[in-house]
């Protein structure tokens, strides 16, 4: 199996503090991938590096065999952690401009998830609560054909209901030979829906590994070593 993503020694620093120190790790395409980690652990700024928003301080990344660029942006579709939708707009506003922005959008899958959910297209975002918000933005990410969803806290500031549906929209929505790499200390919310899962710490990966063979080998869940490994 192919990998979609390579670090080779990535470190980021902010003057002396080192947010992420000496990650090698490969992730494979094709997988639901956890990134795992309590607050201030190097989640957002792993996924920041990836998607070209932060430069290293040393260490390559390697997107389907890019170094970050114009062309590896092509292949990634990115959540944010923070919503950043134009409250002005209206959601069919947005669809135009997500398609004259991205070629691989799937206007016609937004409107399906959109009507799915009774989403007016001609409401404005300043009219709709947080969480449908949140819900319009992850929907205009996962109707892209992308090779790589890079998903930052996408459950964290919803209620259970919306993440339920949240997953279900990731699951549905995504090519199967793509990746998705969700960012998340919500843990037991998610564990159901992925493949591996790669514990951060302090800046460090300190444990990558698939979900089967941790419940297979060890006979727990994901959840359930994540507490032990950050005791909490």
């Amino acid at each position: 199996m192919s990998n979609i993503l390579e670090f080779k020694n990535l470190k980021k620093q902010y003057g002396k503090f080192n947010a992420l120190n000496d990650i090698t790790i490969s992730l494979p395409a094709g997988k639901i991938i956890g990134l795992l980690g309590p607050n201030g652990s190097g989640k957002t700024t792993l996924i920041k590096l990836v998607s070209g928003l932060l430069i290293p301080t040393a260490g390559e990344i390697l997107i389907d065999g890019l170094n970050p660029g114009t062309d590896s942006k092509k292949v990634i579709s990115y959540l944010p952690e923070k919503n950043y939708l134009n409250d002005y707009m209206k959601v069919s506003q947005l669809i135009d401009f997500f398609v004259d922005f991205y070629s691989d959008f799937d206007k016609t899958a937004a409107l399906d998830m959109l009507s799915r959910l009774d989403i007016d297209p001609e409401r404005k975002l300043k009219t709709l609560s947080k969480g449908t918000k949140e819900k319009v933005q992850l929907i205009m990410v996962m109707s892209r054909k992308a090779k790589l969803y890079l998903l930052d806290e996408p459950i964290g500031g919803v209620d259970p209901a919306a993440r339920d549906y949240i997953l279900d929209t990731i699951i549905s929505n995504y090519n199967n030979e793509a990746t998705i790499l969700i960012s998340t200390h919500l843990i037991a919310d998610i564990e159901s829906v992925l493949d591996e899962f790669i514990f951060l710490k302090n800046g460090e990966v300190i444990m990558q590994s698939s979900v089967d063979d941790v419940r297979e080998q060890q006979g727990k869940s994901v959840d359930a070593l994540f507490r032990e490994a950050f005791k909490c």
